[in-house]
């Protein structure tokens, strides 16, 4: 199966801080790849550069085998690759309606739309005409990636979608994004609870200060190993040998 996205030799810098140190990866269509890894490690910056939020000062991205690393952000949204950003940064004083419907006019055409929406995000209906800033965590969730959906990308990057809610609201994202998967979308996300990574994802890449520390099959990536590569074991028995 032919890739849907590449990334190669991928590095970023914030001013003096390098973020991302020579990442590469490539991602199947369907398929679901979590990352993890502490906070600083670099997940944000290279979903952000990705989406197009961050120009890399090298190395490339590739979209269905174009390189898309010059275009600019709404470009890529029209190429089929929406973020679900940290911190879901919806249009607070405009309703539920309103956010997903102008995020479907910059959009391409598609399955996606306000009702398809609400038949994986059930929970927003009664809230469709509510303003975003006066939903709950879990339903600004929901709305956040009800509006990426609304573009009817091939890829979408969910940058913690479970950060700040409860477990209860948790569950019910999760419950949704189930359903999601079955559409076959490819998603990245960076998720810190590997429980429920583990629980959704093909595969796992761990990042460590900027670079891919492990990566496999769910299957393969044990817990230990895992978390041996979160905080850099697997370097620190390396450098004892």
């Amino acid at each position: 199966m032919s890739d849907i996205l590449a990334v190669e030799q991928l590095d970023v810098r914030h001013g003096l801080l390098q973020a991302v140190r020579g990442v590469s990866f490539s991602v199947t269509k369907g398929e679901i790849v979590a990352f993890v890894g502490a906070n600083g490690a670099g997940k944000t910056t290279l979903f952000r550069t990705i989406a197009g939020a961050h120009r890399p000062t090298g190395g490339r991205i590739l979209f269905e085998g174009s390189d898309v690393t010059a275009l600019p952000d709404y470009r890529r949204v029209q190429q089929g690759i929406a973020l679900v950003p940290e911190g879901r940064r919806l249009f607070m004083q405009m309703s539920v309606r309103e956010n997903l419907q102008l995020a479907g006019e910059v959009g391409r055409p598609g399955r996606w739309d306000v009702k398809a929406v609400l038949e994986v995000f059930p929970n927003l209906a009664a809230r469709i005409n509510a303003k975003a800033g006066n939903l709950s965590g879990g339903e600004q969730q929901a709305t956040a990636i009800g509006r990426a959906l609304m573009t009817n990308p091939e890829v979408l990057l969910l940058d913690e979608i479970s950060l700040g809610l409860s477990p209860a609201a948790v569950g019910r994202v999760y419950e949704s994004l189930k359903a999601l998967m079955e559409t076959g979308t490819t998603i990245l996300l960076v998720e810190q609870d590997l429980n429920r990574a583990l629980s959704v994802a093909h595969r796992v890449i761990c990042m460590l200060e900027g670079n891919i520390a492990a990566e496999g099959p769910v299957e393969e990536m044990t817990r230990e190993r895992i978390m041996d590569a979160y905080f850099g074991l697997h370097r620190a028995a390396g450098a004892g040998a």
